[in-house]
């Protein structure tokens, strides 16, 4: 079944203010509320459509996305993963935009829906991760050490001791919010706050658990296995959602996120999916001609050097670079040709090499257009 578009849903226009959609998703919310229509199970995947709308709309990059790709932008469903948000989870993300219409923590309508907890969202944790350019080009799988908040055994990330269970917050009597009205030569001001008892969770844990001092979670450690794809860059980041940091409490956990660090390379100099080479001939290779081997990424390749081959002269090797990440396409190897001047020279070579010099045909030519070097070396050696 295909979804409605996020904007019909909460029929509002793509050019709605941020305060006119929370105010349109406020409306549908109060009028497809799950307490106020108990068992109508219509009204309830209308209450988790806009719930759906919402999360988006209101979030100005997704909101960027989906106005450019539509769902396919934004996944298929709630979050990066695509999957639905259960009922608590709606309460838990968008519960302060319903105030007090429920009669404070969802209980109105009859008080069948009980006080939520505030849910908790672990810190992200960020990584170096080095790769040498083979595992680049064919991507890898790392395995890393990551020392980490996990979920604290003992009480199973909730905080509290073996089969404790939460009471009402008698201060703020489970809003998560205290009211307090001070006198001003204006008149009445009315301000709120996080509850100082609970910490504006609105419950509070009868016994709280001795390992975790009621926090849920423990310093430990985890060995996490990272997919990294072909075609990845120095600097650039990847994220593992739920990786990161445990939630307090039995909360969400942080992301992981990965920093490529490319190491240096023996042979290769990068430039984008392209690999850059320095080749070194001798002069009597680059004036005779010859064939030369190269390396490559998973081997060595020969190439042909034509005689005359001049120096600074750029080959190519098709498709023998790097994997691009976004696409199907493969980069070259560039060869850059440097001709060696040997440094020592025997008698009988520099005796060789002066007579050369002499003749004019040795000389670049002003125009470009030379004679071949065997027409001028059979030239010279008639004289």
């Amino acid at each position: 079944m295909s979804k409605r578009d996020y904007y019909e849903v909460l029929s509002v226009s793509k050019n709605a203010s941020e305060s006119e959609i929370k105010k349109a998703y406020r409306q549908m919310a109060l009028k497809y509320h799950p307490d106020k229509n108990p068992g109508d199970e219509e009204a309830e995947e209308k209450f988790k459509e806009a719930a759906e709308a919402y999360e988006v709309l209101s979030d100005t990059d997704k909101k960027s996305k989906y106005d450019r790709f539509g769902h396919a932008g934004v996944g298929s469903g709630f979050g990066a993963n695509g999957f639905h948000m259960s009922m608590d989870d709606i309460f838990s993300q968008f519960g302060d935009i319903f105030g007090s219409a429920f009669g404070g923590g969802f209980s109105g309508f009859g008080g069948t829906r009980q006080s939520r907890r505030r849910v908790h969202r672990g810190s992200n944790l960020r990584v170096k991760v080095k790769l040498s350019l083979e595992e680049i080009a064919h991507g890898v799988e790392k395995k890393i050490k990551v020392n980490k908040y996990v979920k604290c055994n003992s009480c199973n990330g909730t905080g509290a001791k073996g089969g404790s269970s939460y009471s009402t917050c008698p201060t703020c009597n489970g809003a998560g919010q205290v009211t307090r009205i001070t006198n001003t030569f204006l008149g009445q001001m009315q301000t709120s706050s996080a509850c100082p008892t609970c910490g504006g969770e609105g419950q509070t844990i009868v016994n709280k658990c001795a390992a975790c001092a009621g926090n849920g979670i423990v310093k430990g450690e985890e060995i996490i296995s990272i997919n990294i794809p072909a075609g990845v860059e120095d600097g650039m980041q990847l994220s593992m959602s739920g990786k990161g940091n445990a939630g307090a409490r039995d909360g969400v956990p942080g992301d992981l996120i990965i920093s490529i660090q490319e190491q240096e390379h023996k042979y290769f100099e990068r430039d984008g999916i392209n690999l850059l080479y320095d080749a070194y001939i001798s002069f009597t290779d680059a004036a005779l001609g010859s064939t030369i081997d190269v390396p490559t990424i998973d081997g060595k390749a020969r190439i042909k050097i034509t005689p005359g081959t001049q120096a600074g002269k750029v080959l190519r090797l098709k498709s023998k670079g790097l994997p691009s990440l976004n696409s199907y396409s493969t980069g070259d190897i560039l060869i850059n040709i440097n001709v060696w001047t040997p440094k020592i020279l025997t008698r009988e070579e520099r005796e060789t090499l002066e007579r050369l010099s002499h003749s004019p045909n040795f000389e670049p030519s002003p125009t470009g257009k030379e004679k071949s070097f065997f027409s001028r070396m059979k030239e010279y050696f008639s004289n």
